[in-house]
């Protein structure tokens, strides 16, 4: 089975740290690199904790890229509400120094620049090693691919399909009242990452980018039940390592959702999004064809960010009914098959890295 090669922007954060573990356990995937985002914590703190989650996983082959440390046009704002002050709930992870930046590329035309993030660099070199062969997937801010963009332009013809989670449509918001986290973080990198790579790929006839939103996400409910068929099985002392403490990350979580009035449950939007992606891209066809999108229903419209409105800044609006008469710009995940992926999950993380 050819490899599928993959970029992951994250902030971990638990719901995030699922998706890692879910990603450690596919071994159809070559894992590029994974940028360090600031969102559900700093970008410090993000990259701390992907490096113990790694380490503990035994992973620490894979390349941590720090990314931004603020978005494009605001100050930082986090979570550590929803994830703990450390942004791994009660989880006990080790403590691995932060990399730092290494040689930077010479200024050329040819080699992104050394005064950008090193994760916004890493997004193009690696769509660079891989072209019109990389999934890229976005489970926070999209501070970095936004700033990827400035180093090169050519950035959506040069990655496969890129899979965001974020966004909430005609939607109560988990940030304020109709906004999602990860978009209302930076939405001008969420608009600059939208408008280009819906562009490209209505110019170019490719696949337009994923989006999963929280009304979709939402479905995909991680119970303490659940959690326990998954830590009960684990299949090597490592791994037994990492659930334990996954498992005490999502401790917190559970008892952020029920203080939060959705009970003791988890709703963890990022490991599907991922999985979505890894699925599509094992299984799609080479010519661009919507509605496809695994354990999934979705829709095609145009896509905006609200930059400027007092009460819903951040807001993502779909012009389901064709008023901008603009063409569609993402696919929009509607709904998902949410036991069905829950099982496919914990299959997944049951068995464990292969």
């Amino acid at each position: 089975m050819t490899s599928i090669p993959l970029f992951l922007d994250c902030d971990p954060g638990i719901d995030d740290a699922v998706a890692l573990g879910y990603l450690f356990c596919r071994p159809d995937v070559t894992i590029t690199g994974i940028a360090a985002s600031g969102g559900n914590v700093s970008t410090a703190q993000v990259a701390k904790n992907t490096l113990g989650w790694l380490e503990l996983a035994g992973r620490r082959d894979l390349p941590v890229h720090i990314g931004a440390e603020h978005p494009l046009a605001e100050t930082s704002d986090y979570a550590e509400e929803t994830h703990g002050d450390t942004g791994v709930g009660y989880a006990q992870l080790p403590q691995i120094p932060l990399p730092d930046a290494g040689p930077q590329p010479s200024e050329s035309s040819d080699s992104p620049s050394s005064t950008s993030p090193d994760a916004a660099r890493a997004w193009v070199e690696a769509a660079r090693q891989h072209p019109s062969e990389l999934i890229g997937v976005v489970t926070g801010p999209c501070t970095n691919l936004a700033l990827a963009l400035d180093l090169e332009p050519e950035l959506p013809r040069l990655i496969r399909r890129l899979f965001i989670m974020g966004g909430a449509f005609n939607h109560r918001g988990n940030t304020r009242p109709t906004t999602e986290w990860n978009i209302t973080y930076d939405p001008e990198a969420a608009q600059r990452v939208l408008d280009a790579f819906g562009e490209a790929a209505q110019h170019d006839g490719a696949h337009l980018p994923v989006i999963g939103p929280i009304e979709a996400t939402e479905a995909v409910a991680l119970t303490p039940q659940r959690l326990e068929q998954i830590t009960s099985a684990a299949t090597s002392p490592q791994w037994a390592a990492f659930l334990t403490q996954l498992a005490e990350a999502l401790r917190f979580y559970f008892e952020f959702h029920q203080a939060d009035g959705h009970g003791y449950l988890a709703h963890i939007h990022d490991p599907y999004v991922l999985a979505a992606a890894v699925e599509w891209a094992r299984n799609s066809p080479a010519r661009p064809e919507p509605g496809i999108i695994p354990w999934a229903e979705s829709a095609l419209a145009p896509v905006g960010v609200e930059l400027t409105g007092t009460l819903t800044r951040g807001e993502t609006v779909a012009d389901w009914l064709g008023r901008w008469d603009l063409p569609a710009t993402a696919e929009i995940i509607r709904s998902i098959d949410a036991e069905t992926f829950l099982n496919h999950l914990t299959a997944s993380l049951t068995r464990g890295p292969r």
